[in-house]
């Protein structure tokens, strides 16, 4: 991981970021940490991969082989 890369996610931890996953799955969370590797940990955590059918998940663990984008979310 790149060191701008690091610089970005220290300053969004704590705020809220969307997570693209292979397979298609999106998580919105608010970014608790994170590690070389990219593994995340979110709190407060929902699956948005179905708008009308979003599932509260809570305080999860990413691993980084699975994300496939980390962004804010729209405002």
């Amino acid at each position: 991981m790149s060191e701008m890369t690091t610089e970005i996610l220290e300053q969004n931890l704590g705020k809220v970021v969307l997570v693209r996953l292979k397979g298609g799955k999106s998580l919105r969370g608010r970014l608790k940490g994170f590690d070389q590797h990219l593994n995340l940990v979110l709190e407060e955590t929902e699956d948005t991969t179905v708008v009308e059918d979003q599932k509260k998940l809570g305080l999860i663990i990413v691993r980084g082989d699975n994300v496939v984008l980390i962004s804010p979310p729209p405002r």
